[in-house]
């Protein structure tokens, strides 16, 4: 049973990931904590993560924005060690709790037509903050996400940008990752295994995406992010 589990999430989540540029850690990461151990799942959702980025990173490079691109990377520099502190200190039960109300408040905002104005310094902020939570909790997303919707930040550029930045971020935080708790053969098996159902969602993904207008886009994101913050804090008050 397991095993199916695992196939549906990792479907989904590159379904997601590729249709909208930061659906998968956000699903994935929740589910797969349910599967395998905190150390694991964020390491399978890493290596995944590096995998969709490098083979759509080609087909969306005219989309990215490189000046924003560019101060993402300075701010999550600092981020980055601020993150992999984090995981080292929390159980399970706080991981989870933790990212269900990061995805929550999150979601608040964004219903409630959070807005912001886009600037050089806020750029770098948010870089540190995607930082800490990849290397913390294997998930950019939130960030980036608010920001680029409060910015009302057109579909194709968010995809775009995103994905660049989790080029480099997915990579620095999987690197932190094993220097500071270590690998093992499920995590790579895992993913091994995974990597087939990773190809067939980007090919789904990549199809739903030319239907998706930016109204659907919009609530879709909401519905997705209530849904893994409601299951996370279920999950984690247990």
């Amino acid at each position: 049973m397991d095993i199916f589990i695992f196939i549906f999430i990792i479907l989904v989540a590159s379904i997601l990931q590729t249709s909208t540029g930061f659906g998968f850690s956000i699903l994935a990461t929740p589910f797969l904590l349910l599967l395998f151990k905190p150390m694991e799942a964020i390491q399978i959702n890493l290596i995944l993560s590096l995998v969709i980025s490098f083979a759509l990173i080609i087909k969306i490079k005219k989309d990215i924005d490189y000046g924003i691109l560019k101060r993402f990377i300075i701010g999550s520099t600092s981020g980055l060690p601020i993150g992999i502190m984090i995981f080292l200190v929390l159980d399970l039960k706080n991981l989870m709790l933790g990212i269900s109300l990061i995805i929550l408040g999150l979601t608040l905002l964004l219903i409630l037509k959070f807005r912001i104005t886009q600037t050089r310094k806020k750029d770098i902020v948010v870089g540190g903050l995607s930082g800490m939570l990849t290397s913390s909790i294997g998930m950019p997303g939130p960030p980036l996400l608010l920001y680029f919707s409060g910015t009302d930040t057109d579909k194709s550029k968010l995809r775009g940008t995103t994905l660049a930045f989790y080029l480099f971020i997915y990579l620095m935080s999987l690197i932190i990752q094993v220097i500071f708790t270590g690998t093992n053969k499920t995590i790579w098996i895992s993913s091994m295994y995974a990597l087939p159902i990773v190809f067939i969602g980007l090919f789904l993904g990549q199809i739903l995406f030319k239907s998706i207008n930016q109204n659907f886009f919009r609530i879709f994101t909401y519905i997705i992010l209530l849904f893994t913050g409601i299951y996370m804090l279920i999950e984690g008050w247990k």
